[in-house]
């Protein structure tokens, strides 16, 4: 008998081969929605133009500062 060759490629729902990059997922719209939950976050708490730039920017890594406090939170 003939073994069936396992095939490492991803294939999404609809049977159709996935992109490597894209790894048959939508992170990208997650990251983006989360990027405008966390704009909108830090310029409702800004104080000024300059702290609202600096949310702008914190925005832009809001998933180092969750993983951050994760890390904290389990005293990894």
């Amino acid at each position: 008998m003939k073994k069936k060759k396992i095939s490492k490629k991803r294939v999404d729902k609809k049977g159709k081969k996935c992109k490597p990059q894209t790894a048959c997922g939508c992170k990208g719209a997650g990251y983006f929605l989360g990027f405008i939950g966390a704009v909108v976050y830090y310029f409702s708490t800004a104080a000024g133009f300059w702290a609202g730039v600096l949310g702008f920017l914190k925005a832009l890594v809001w998933p180092a500062f969750l993983i951050y406090e994760l890390f904290k939170y389990l005293a990894i």
